[in-house]
């Protein structure tokens, strides 16, 4: 797979809980040059839209732990598109779906994805998971009617595994996400299943692609 064709795929990432306009400002840049899509911040999705209209704008709700309440969750959900987010990544509530609560995750899930006429990727934090209950993860989001799962927020005990991508995309789309940082760990992601890369090496995976 070429540059051009894996850029697409990737959605170059800034979210750390440092994360300066200038960063975002940084990645919109790299984004728009290479071809990528963004993943942002809620707070400058608005900023981001102005800055580079032409970049897919993706941004997190309920990030990273998903324990907001589901009314806050729609209302961030909603906010984010009205600011011009293109795509939503929502954090499931693991403690739910870990409580057995799975129809409580799935009716969550459904209330985000109808309230917004966007892409909704769900989120499921698969290190912190059975393999029983991302599929039970899985279930709830293809049943709220989901665009895609994703396995990490990159912000917990580990990042995206080509078992896990397999598993999931029994499902949905994966965006695979978390320690993917080279072209040939992005290649197996997607040779597993996956549809779509989320890192903050964006450019690194590019760069070593075939032109």
């Amino acid at each position: 797979m070429d540059r051009s064709e894996l850029a697409p795929l990737i959605d170059h990432t800034v979210l750390g809980p440092e994360t300066t306009p200038a960063d975002v400002r940084s990645v919109l840049d790299a984004a728009a040059e290479h071809g990528m899509n963004a993943c942002i911040p809620p707070y400058a999705v608005e900023m981001a839209a102005e800055h580079a209209p032409d970049v897919t704008l993706a941004t997190v709700i309920a990030f990273p732990h998903g324990q907001q309440a589901p009314e806050v969750k729609r209302k961030e959900g909603v906010a984010a598109w009205k600011d011009s987010a293109d795509e939503l990544d929502v954090v499931i509530n693991v403690g739910r779906l870990k409580a057995g609560e799975d129809d409580a995750v799935r009716a969550e899930l459904a209330e985000l994805v109808a309230a917004v006429p966007i892409p909704v990727k769900v989120i499921i934090e698969t290190a912190l998971l059975t393999d029983a209950e991302k599929r039970r993860a899985c279930e709830a989001a293809e049943a709220a009617d989901a665009a895609m799962v994703k396995t990490s927020t990159g912000f917990s005990d580990g990042g995206a595994t080509l078992e896990d991508v397999e598993l999931m995309s029994e499902y949905l789309p994966v965006k695979a996400s978390g320690g993917v940082g080279s072209y040939d760990e992005a290649i197996a992601m997607l040779e597993a299943g996956a549809e779509r890369i989320g890192a903050s090496s964006g450019v690194d995976i590019l760069e070593g692609a075939p032109e």
